[in-house]
């Protein structure tokens, strides 16, 4: 977004909550049995527990979210681990050019690798100081704020790295592969 482009997509409206939206169930996750696994094209695959995740450099972004069904939010504080930071431990191939995130209850969604290098693209354990509630993504979930909120993929476990793109889960269903709400990019 640039300091002249309107903060609200068009087709958006403001809201002040926190709209849960899920297919299926929230999953009910043991951080005990808890793992994070980076895989696909990469030089070495590597598996996180919980602990060793939460050891990982931690930073914060301020930002606004949009949903594809027309809610945004603004102002929000996320708090958890750069994608870039986690991309590095897995040195990844030069042929990747996009990602699936893999998500506990089988979810998925693809996003092209340039979308996730920034600043603002982190996973997530915390929002506005607060330990992530299950029904928000709890305990992680992947924050891609310049894309529709459907790619910011809850209850995150993995991601894989792929030299090429394929539809995750609502893309299956007609969602766009991409997602950007500045150009509406809702549905394929």
């Amino acid at each position: 977004m640039t300091t002249d482009q309107p903060r609200l997509p068009d087709g958006q409206r403001l809201t002040d909550g926190f709209p849960t939206l899920t297919y299926g169930g929230v999953p009910n996750i043991d951080l005990a049995t808890w793992d994070f696994r980076i895989f696909g094209a990469v030089e070495q695959e590597v598996t996180l527990n919980w602990e060793q995740f939460m050891a990982l450099p931690q930073s914060t972004d301020h930002s606004d979210i949009h949903c594809v069904t027309t809610w945004s939010k603004y102002d929000n504080d996320w708090a958890g681990v750069l994608f870039r930071d986690v991309m590095a431990l897995a040195k990844v191939n030069p042929d990747a050019t996009h990602v699936m995130f893999h998500s506990y209850g089988g979810y998925t969604t693809n996003v092209p690798l340039a979308e996730l290098l920034g600043d603002d693209v982190l996973f997530a354990h915390t929002h506005n100081g607060q330990p992530l509630e299950a029904e928000h993504g709890g305990p992680l979930r992947g924050v891609v704020p310049k894309l529709y909120f459907w790619k910011s993929a809850k209850w995150v476990r993995g991601v894989e790295f792929m030299a090429g793109d394929r539809p995750g889960f609502w893309e299956m269903y007609g969602y766009h592969m991409h997602g950007d709400p500045w150009t509406e990019e809702r549905y394929g």
